[in-house]
């Protein structure tokens, strides 16, 4: 694995075990830090290099590798040529610098979604993090210009809501988050609604095409990279309960026999767990699974939806070349493909730590597939990938891999880490606003105040962001969306210098052959050729004939 606890040269330290991510494989809401992303989030691009300049040196660890994973593929660089400046920049040492790379990018089949920088979130649905933060996380994302998804069962775990004769007639958790989103909306980004079993019994695609029309991307969603079942999430309350259970859901355990009842109230049980159901139970075959979805794709189309995308998990390779080619001849406008690791809400943890394909060997799969459709003379659908992305490093390596197809990389948890921590920050620092967004902290710890005792010490984009909104909004947005905008800086930055190693000043001209494979298990499980083969012939040249 590359990553170890503690980062000496960037100063980070992870309070937990290290997934592949980077991230702490239990991400903690009231965290006091500091791991990479967490200091991001106020430190921003600074974070980008060695820390106390001009009384260290340092020196990489990561060039052993071993297995196959994102970590075993390195980036390539070059020592000439440029591609992807802008026509209006002579092409010459004062424009090839990294400032002027072009981050956006834009996906869609007919109508072109544009993005700042190539992210979106992961699903945020019915768990409460989701809930409670969503104000960071859908204004920061509007903000910044890029996709945020409103996950699953945003509307059958809302007690406000009412549904009648089983369609929705009140969804005011709904209206919220997609209000929130579209409040800052610029041009840039959407808002996708993400659409289960339940959902679309609910009729949650009838309510958004109705009262919200083309202001949304609507999602059909086959699974997820962390669990191979329907989402879940952890209820404390024996009423709460009942009332997910009447509403229709699988209950665990079942708050409606008498014995589960008692031993609630004598403390044995102490939470019950919310459980969707799986899709497609009820088809047999890959042919009906086709008829099935364009069936759905169809009337999502003739309820008004102009955007239409799929969600798909870390399923086998039958499951993939499904997605990808039911999505491509139903011409949606992106498939997110979650590779095996990590989850945002409550998947078993045995289940997540076994089950599906990791994201590396997945998505290598489905830029196969995407090239055998592309060769047959198919439009194939723009992708996503998620699945253990937190860095710019790994982001470039994503878009490489995928490239050309891969037009953006899908963060679950590393997305979250920003609302976390600047809600705690603005729950200390205005603490009439401390219970509204859920702050976790009473003071600011050291590892904080070493860095600032007031929000615009704190945050090093906070001018940017009040550039963009004015001084007289600052006041409406949240302290988590400013952490989430000051992490996308350092993302940012970190990928337009990436970019500019590889002599690429546009997104899209990241190649395959902007990636090297580390060891030659990796090469020949991803395709991309090891290290020291690449480019060999033309050295041989060099050496042998100029």
């Amino acid at each position: 694995m590359r990553f170890s606890k503690a980062n000496d040269v960037l100063g980070t330290v992870n309070r937990g075990n290290s997934a592949e991510s980077g991230l702490c494989t239990l991400c903690r809401a009231d965290c006091q830090g500091k791991c990479e992303t967490w200091l991001s989030s106020m430190l921003g691009r600074k974070l980008l290099y060695p820390r106390d300049f001009g009384l260290v040196t340092a020196g990489a660890n990561n060039t052993r590798h071993v297995g196959v994973s994102y970590n075993s593929l390195r980036i390539q660089g070059y020592a000439y040529g440029s591609k992807g400046l802008h026509k209006d920049l002579p092409v010459d040492a004062d424009n090839c610098i990294f400032p002027n790379v072009n981050l956006e990018t834009e996906f869609g089949n007919e109508i072109k979604t544009k993005c700042k920088i190539p992210l979106m979130t992961g699903a945020l649905g019915s768990t409460f993090i989701a809930a409670h933060y969503w104000d960071s996380f859908a204004i920061g994302c509007s903000l910044v210009g890029v996709p945020v998804v409103v996950g699953e069962n945003v509307v059958g775990v809302d007690k406000q809501s009412e549904i009648s004769n089983g369609k929705i007639t009140k969804a005011p958790e709904l209206d919220r988050r997609i209000e929130t989103y579209l409040r800052y909306y610029n041009g840039y980004g959407a808002i996708i609604i993400q659409l289960n079993v339940e959902d679309t019994r609910n009729g949650v695609a009838e309510y958004v095409a109705e009262k919200y029309g083309d202001k949304c991307i609507i999602e059909l969603k086959w699974g997820q990279g962390a669990k191979d079942i329907g989402g879940e999430i952890q209820v404390k309350s024996l009423d709460y309960a009942k009332f997910l259970k009447e509403r229709g859901y699988v209950v665990d355990p079942n708050p409606l026999l008498p014995e589960v009842e008692e031993a609630y109230k004598a403390g044995a049980i102490k939470s019950f767990a919310r459980h969707s159901r799986l899709g497609g139970t009820d088809l047999a075959n890959v042919d009906d699974v086709k008829e099935d979805f364009m069936k759905s794709v169809d009337y999502l189309r003739s309820l008004g939806f102009k955007r239409i995308s799929l969600k798909t998990g870390s399923y086998g390779m039958e499951e993939l070349a499904m997605a990808i080619k039911f999505a491509t001849d139903a011409k949606l406008d992106l498939l997110t493909i979650d590779g095996a690791g990590g989850g945002t809400g409550m998947s078993p943890w045995n289940m997540m730590q076994s089950w599906g394909i990791p994201s590396v060997n997945l998505h290598s799969k489905a830029y196969e597939y995407a090239s055998i459709l592309a060769a047959k003379g198919k439009k194939v659908v723009d992708l996503s990938f998620a699945g253990g992305f937190s860095y710019e490093d790994s982001i470039f390596k994503g878009l490489a891999l995928g490239a050309p197809y891969a037009k953006l990389i899908c963060m679950g948890r590393g997305i979250m880490i920003p609302g976390f921590l600047g809600s705690n920050i603005e729950g200390v620092l205005r603490p009439e606003r401390k219970s509204a967004v859920y702050g976790n902290w009473d003071k600011l710890p050291k590892t904080v105040t070493n860095i600032g005792s007031s929000a615009e010490e704190i945050f090093a984009c906070y001018h940017d962001v009040e550039k963009l909104v004015g001084k007289d909004e600052m006041k409406n947005i949240p302290y988590g969306a400013i952490a989430f905008w000051t992490m996308a800086d350092k993302i940012g930055c970190g990928l337009q210098q990436l970019m500019a190693g590889a002599r690429k000043f546009s997104l899209n001209e990241i190649a395959r052959d902007d990636i090297i494979s580390g060891n030659r298990e990796t090469a020949r499980e991803t395709g991309i050729p090891y290290m020291t083969e690449v480019n060999n012939e033309s050295a041989l040249k060099i050496l042998n004939t100029l």
